[in-house]
C-alpha cells in the first residue's frame, strides 16, 4: 500500500508547509516586520554537521584514485592560460586552490573529486595511448596509428584542442592526425575538431572521421534548436558566473569546466551503427559498440584487442552520471545504460587491461576494471528498477526521490557518488521518462504559472513579513530546503523585495555548500549570486557557433528558422514563398500561415506570392543574427520579387534570443 510517506526527509519538508500556511491563533496579531536580512557567506552549523557526517561515512582513507590520476604524467603547459584571441579560453591553474582538507564551505566528497579533476597535463595511458586531461571539461585521447595520431574527442574548442595536440607533438612524437573519433554528440567531444584538423584535411576525405549513427543531426539539433536555453542553463551548471574559490565553483564533478573558445564541427565519413562493428582505423583494429539513448542520443564505445584497451566514452565514469542533465537535454534510460555496460563486460571483461574514458582518469588491471564496470552497471540499473517499482506502488517522482537510497555496496564506491548526476534527480528523470511531467494529481494538471501562484501563496501565508519572520527562524534551524521553497514564492511575487532575495540567497548558499554534486553546488551558488547582484555576464561557450550553423542540413536550418518565427505576432500572415539558394542550387517552397512555417524541399510554385533568391551563406548569417533581412536586401544579398511585404513581414517576425535571461526571478 502507498500509505504514509516513508521518508523523514519529505515529512520534514511538508510539515513546515502546513504550519506556514496555517492561520495564527490570534488572528488580530500581525507578524512583526523582519529586520534587514544580512547576506551570509559562512558555512552555518547545520552545513558543517552535514558535511562532517558525510566525511565519517565515506572511505577517505582509500587514496587509490590519487595514484591513478597521477600515473603516467609527462608534462603540462608552461603558460597555463590558453588564449582565444585576446580572451582566455581556458586557465589550467584556475582550480589550484583545491588541495588538502576540505573547508567548511565545501562538501568534502566533492572537494576530493574536484582535486582529482584539476590534475592537468599530458599522460601516458599505456604503450601507444596518451591523454590530455583538464584542458577543458572532457579528455582528449591519442592512439598511435600506422600513419599518425588517432584523436578521440577533440574537446569543446579549437584553442584547447590545438594546445593539447601541440603538447603531445612536443613531448611524444610529431605525427600528423590520421583519424578522429567522436564518441558522441555532446559539444565537449567534438567542438575543437578544427583545432586539430584543417578545413582542407577534412574536405579531402583522407582523414577518417568516425562517429555513431545520427551523430551529426543530434549534435546540431541539440546545440542549436534548443541551444540558447541550454547554454544559459549551462552557465549555471558549470559555474561560469562564479569565482573559482572555496565559496564558489569547484568544477562540475565530471571535470573542471567548459572552455570559452571557438566551437566547430565536422561531418563523419565512417559511421558506427551496430554492435559489434569492427573497423580498421589507421591500421588499428577496433571493435565498436553502438550505444544510443543512454548518456547521449548518439554514442559509441570501442575496444582495441591488440592493446587490450577499452575506450569507455562517457558511459563509464568515476561519478554517477546524469539520467537527466540540469542544463536541459533529452531524458536518458538507466536501463539502456546498464545494458550497454553489461554488454561491455560480457564481450571484453575477460581480456581488458586498461579502460580509459572521455572524462576522469583511466583504470588499470583486469580486476579493478571489472569492479568499476560492475558497480557502474548496477547503479544505473538500481535507480531505474527501484524507481519503477515504487511508481507502480503509486508514488510520484518527488516522493520516490526521497525514498530511494543506494545500498552500501554501491554508495560507498567513489565512482558511484553523485558528483555530476545525483540519485535524487536521476530518480525523477526515470519517472519522467516513463510518465512525463504529470504526476496524476489533478491539482497539477492546470496549475498557475510561478508568478501568479506566488502572489496567492504570499497572500495565503500572511504576507511578506510573516513569511520572512518564519523563514528566518527556519534558516537558523538549518531547514534550508524549506526556506528555499517558501521564500522563492515571495521573490516571484515581489522580485524587488531585497530582504526576500537575500534570505533566499542565504538558503541557496548553504545548500550549495552541502551539495556533493558539482552542478547542484553551481546551480545553488549561481542562483544566490543572481539574487544578490543581478544577472552578470560571463564567458561561456557558444553552442550556436558559426561553424555549427554553416554545417546544418537545410531541413534543420529551416526548422530553426521556424523556431525563431514569432507565431503570436505573425498569426495573421499567410502566403507562399519560393526560395532559391543561388550558391547551392537548392530550391524550396515556404508555406506561412496559422502562425507557423512549413516547407517543401525541391519544389517551386508557379504562382507563389513571393520569390526570393539568396546565397546559403546569407541565410546562415540571418539565422546567426549577423545581419538582418532588411540590411541584406539593401546590400543586394537578397533579391525579392512579388509580394515583398509578405517576405518582410515574415522575416520581421523572426525572434532573436537574449542569452542572459533571468533564472531565479520573474
Amino acid at each position: 500500500m502507498k500509505g504514509i510517506i516513508k521518508h523523514a526527509g519529505l515529512a520534514a519538508v511538508l510539515t513546515p508547509l502546513l504550519l506556514l500556511a496555517g492561520c495564527n491563533e490570534d488572528k488580530g496579531t500581525a507578524s512583526a516586520p523582519v529586520t534587514e536580512i544580512t547576506p551570509v557567506d559562512e558555512a552555518q552549523q547545520a552545513t558543517i554537521e552535514a558535511n562532517n557526517a558525510l566525511r565519517e561515512m565515506l572511505p577517505f582513507d582509500d587514496t587509490s584514485d590519487f595514484d591513478r590520476v597521477n600515473k603516467g604524467f609527462i608534462a603540462s603547459l608552461d603558460d597555463p592560460k590558453i588564449m582565444a584571441g585576446e580572451s582566455v579560453a581556458f586557465d589550467l591553474n584556475q582550480y589550484d586552490f583545491i588541495s588538502g582538507e576540505a573547508p567548511d564551505t565545501a562538501n568534502p566528497s566533492l572537494w576530493r573529486q574536484s582535486e582529482l579533476n584539476a590534475k592537468h597535463g599530458l599522460f601516458k595511458v599505456s604503450e601507444d595511448i596518451y591523454q590530455i586531461r583538464a584542458f577543458d571539461l572532457a579528455n582528449m585521447s591519442f592512439i598511435r596509428g600506422e600513419k599518425g595520431w588517432i584523436i578521440v574527442d577533440p574537446l569543446t574548442a579549437n584553442e584547447t584542442a590545438a594546445a593539447g595536440l601541440k603538447l603531445l607533438r612536443e613531448k611524444v612524437e610529431d605525427l600528423p592526425v590520421s583519424a578522429v573519433i567522436f564518441t558522441h554528440s555532446h559539444v565537449d567531444h567534438f567542438g575543437g575538431v578544427k583545432g586539430v584538423l584543417t578545413e582542407e584535411e577534412i574536405a579531402s576525405g583522407d582523414v577518417q572521421i568516425v562517429a555513431p549513427l545520427h551523430f551529426f543531426e543530434e549534435s546540431v539539433n541539440e546545440n542549436l534548436m534548443a541551444g540558447n536555453q541550454m547554454s544559459r542553463r549551462a552557465s549555471y551548471m558549470y559555474g561560469n558566473v562564479l569565482a573559482k574559490s572555496e565559496t564558489g565553483t569547484l568544477g562540475s564533478g565530471l571535470g573542471t569546466t567548459t572552455a570559452a573558445g571557438t566551437v566547430t564541427i565536422a561531418e563523419p565519413n565512417v559511421t558506427i551503427e551496430k554492435s559489434p562493428q569492427t573497423e580498421v582505423v589507421d591500421g588499428v583494429e577496433m571493435v565498436f559498440l553502438y550505444t544510443p539513448g543512454a548518456e547521449a542520443p548518439a554514442e559509441l564505445m570501442f575496444y582495441i584487442p591488440s592493446m587490450k584497451a577499452m575506450s569507455q566514452a562517457e558511459e563509464i565514469n568515476h561519478t554517477l552520471h546524469n539520467l537527466y542533465t540540469l542544463r536541459g537535454a533529452k531524458v536518458r534510460s538507466g536501463l539502456l545504460w546498464s545494458k550497454y555496460i553489461h554488454e561491455t563486460i560480457e564481450r571484453f571483461g575477460d581480456d581488458v587491461e586498461v579502460s580509459f574514458g572521455s572524462h576522469h582518469w583511466p583504470t588499470w588491471g583486469n580486476s579493478d576494471i571489472l569492479s568499476l564496470w560492475t558497480s557502474q552497471r548496477d547503479v544505473y540499473r538500481y535507480i531505474h528498477d527501484q524507481t519503477l517499482r515504487l511508481a507502480n506502488h503509486g508514488y510520484n517522482g518527488i516522493e520516490i526521490a526521497e525514498m530511494i537510497e543506494l545500498p552500501d555496496s554501491l554508495k560507498t564506491v567513489w565512482a558511484n557518488r553523485g558528483y555530476y548526476g545525483s540519485v535524487s534527480h536521476n530518480v525523477r528523470a526515470q519517472y519522467q521518462l516513463y510518465f512525463g511531467w504529470f504526476d496524476g494529481n489533478p491539482a497539477n494538471l492546470h496549475a498557475l504559472p510561478p508568478q501568479d501562484s506566488a502572489v496567492k501563496y504570499v497572500e495565503y501565508m500572511g504576507g511578506a513579513d510573516a513569511i520572512l519572520s518564519k523563514a528566518q527562524d527556519d534558516f537558523e534551524k538549518g531547514e534550508y530546503r524549506w526556506v528555499a521553497m517558501a521564500v522563492n514564492h515571495l521573490v516571484f511575487a515581489q522580485p524587488d523585495n531585497q530582504n526576500a532575495r537575500d534570505l533566499l540567497a542565504n538558503a541557496y548558499t548553504q545548500l550549495g555548500y552541502q551539495a556533493e554534486s558539482g552542478p547542484w553546488r553551481n546551480f545553488y551558488l549561481s542562483g544566490a549570486k543572481e539574487l544578490r547582484d543581478g544577472v552578470v555576464e560571463a564567458a561561456t561557450p557558444s553552442t550556436g557557433s558559426a561553424d555549427i550553423v554553416n554545417n546544418l542540413s537545410l531541413p534543420t536550418l529551416l526548422d530553426y528558422l521556424a523556431v525563431r518565427f514569432n507565431g503570436e505576432k505573425g498569426t495573421d500572415l499567410s502566403g507562399t514563398i519560393n526560395l532559391e539558394l543561388a550558391d547551392t542550387g537548392e530550391k524550396m517552397v515556404l508555406y506561412i500561415g496559422n502562425g507557423v512555417l512549413n516547407y517543401t524541399l525541391d519544389k517551386q510554385l508557379d504562382e507563389a506570392d513571393a520569390t526570393v533568391s539568396m546565397k546559403r551563406t546569407t541565410l546562415n548569417e540571418i539565422n546567426m543574427g549577423m545581419t538582418t533581412i532588411a540590411d541584406a536586401v539593401d546590400d543586394g544579398k537578397v533579391q525579392v520579387s512579388g509580394d515583398t511585404k509578405l517576405f518582410r513581414d515574415f522575416t520581421g517576425n523572426l525572434d532573436t534570443f537574449e542569452f542572459w535571461f533571468n533564472i531565479v526571478t520573474p
